[in-house]
């Protein structure tokens, strides 16, 4: 009994000892796999974001990788699609803001404009309005007797004289004219020759030019109405109107004749003419003052 004593404990300490090592090793064994693993998915996790590796990740919906990757996508999307819609407003606040200025500095620049109305005088002032040019072929009397500053009329950077306007600066002008006939008639017992003559007489409208640098005016536009009066009525209404784009320079002077003068209603209403500079692109400074 002696003699097994001291062996048992031998035993024993040698078990512990063997029982120490074999934790030991698995300790370590499973430190290291441990480590490795989270190397791998610290490794895999810095690929999905730098694309250095992507080739060996499958592409798998529900695969971490491909989660975080969509994501970071995602999120990179929507934060350029914030700065692209960002620009975008700047863009237009700035475009409207130049429209804005563009339009307020149109309005304080006073146009070159002209709108004359017709002004009563005399029908037996009026039969007698030919123009005076000797020699030059014009046709019809002009109508000379335009209101340029009451009612409805009005002369901006433009001047009447003798009843043409007068351009005071280079453009494109839109031109036009409109006169209204009244032809009154006294009765068949009542009619005179003339009456009688004119009725069926075409009724013209004429726009002319004259330059300084021609001798002769020159016919820029003409409309007609052939109308026969009727007998029946106390007096017939008939209108010309026309319009048109003309390039005149400064001192062209615009002037209107009819065929007939004595028989134009002058209200306001009915019978005017006038011009606007209109003009576009690198001339526009001409039509507007500075």
């Amino acid at each position: 009994m002696t003699g097994s004593g001291p062996k048992l404990g031998v035993l024993l300490l040698v078990a512990v000892l063997l029982q120490t090592v074999v934790v030991t090793i698995t300790v370590l064994h499973f430190t290291t796999a441990l480590n490795s693993i989270k190397e791998t998915f610290a490794r895999s996790s810095v690929s999905c974001l730098t694309g250095t590796d992507l080739q060996s990740i499958t592409d798998v919906r529900g695969d971490l990788c491909w989660q975080v990757t969509q994501q970071v996508h995602l999120l990179i999307e929507k934060s350029l699609s914030q700065q692209r819609q960002r620009q975008r407003l700047r863009q237009n606040s700035s475009e409207v803001k130049d429209e804005v200025s563009q339009v307020l500095l149109s309005l304080s620049r006073p146009k070159v404009a002209a709108h004359v109305t017709g002004s009563y005088v005399p029908k037996l002032e009026r039969a007698g309005g030919a123009p005076v040019f000797a020699g030059r072929r014009v046709y019809g009397q002009k109508i000379s007797w335009w209101e340029g500053r009451k009612g409805l009329a009005f002369l901006q950077d433009v001047q009447l004289v003798d009843g043409e306007l007068v351009v005071s600066q280079p453009g494109l002008y839109y031109v036009y004219a409109q006169t209204y006939f009244r032809h009154s008639h006294l009765g068949e017992d009542g009619e005179d020759s003339e009456e009688v003559e004119d009725r069926g007489k075409p009724l013209l409208q004429y726009i002319y030019k004259k330059m300084s640098s021609y001798p002769a005016p020159i016919l820029l536009m003409k409309t007609s109405r052939t109308s026969c009066w009727s007998r029946g009525s106390q007096y017939s209404l008939h209108s010309a109107h026309q319009g048109g784009l003309f390039p005149l320079t400064t001192g062209d002077r615009l002037f209107v004749t009819v065929t007939n003068a004595s028989a134009v209603d002058m209200d306001e209403e009915t019978s005017f003419f006038g011009s606007c500079c209109c003009c576009r692109g690198p001339r526009a400074e001409s039509c507007s003052q500075k």
